[in-house]
């Protein structure tokens, strides 16, 4: 029997993921990063603008640039998570793990 939260040792071949699989992956994470930075940083300067009210020239074209890398990396890390969930198959009957098989 394993220890809780310890990851069982897995022998099968089609459990390895492809150099492409994991570069998408590593995209997916990172236009997610994206995403919630820039949310974060949206929210950061909607808050100034609003309390702060700053009256430098500069500041209503800054602003509002969070936002729109927001509307830009929304579609994008839907687009790649998508693609993300459509290269990774269910196991087939014969590779699921031992532990599978037992009924709760």
């Amino acid at each position: 029997m394993n220890a809780l939260g310890r990851r069982m040792p897995c022998s099968s071949p089609c459990r390895h993921p492809s150099p492409a699989t994991h570069r998408t992956a590593r995209a997916v994470q990172r236009i997610g990063r994206l995403l919630c930075w820039s949310l974060a940083a949206g929210m950061t300067t909607a808050a100034a603008d609003l309390l702060l009210e700053p009256q430098t020239p500069w500041w209503g074209a800054v602003w509002p640039l969070p936002w729109y890398l927001t509307g830009l990396s929304l579609p994008a890390w839907a687009i790649l998570r998508i693609r993300e969930k459509a290269t990774q198959h269910p196991p087939d009957e014969e590779h699921l793990p031992d532990n599978w098989d037992q009924a709760a």
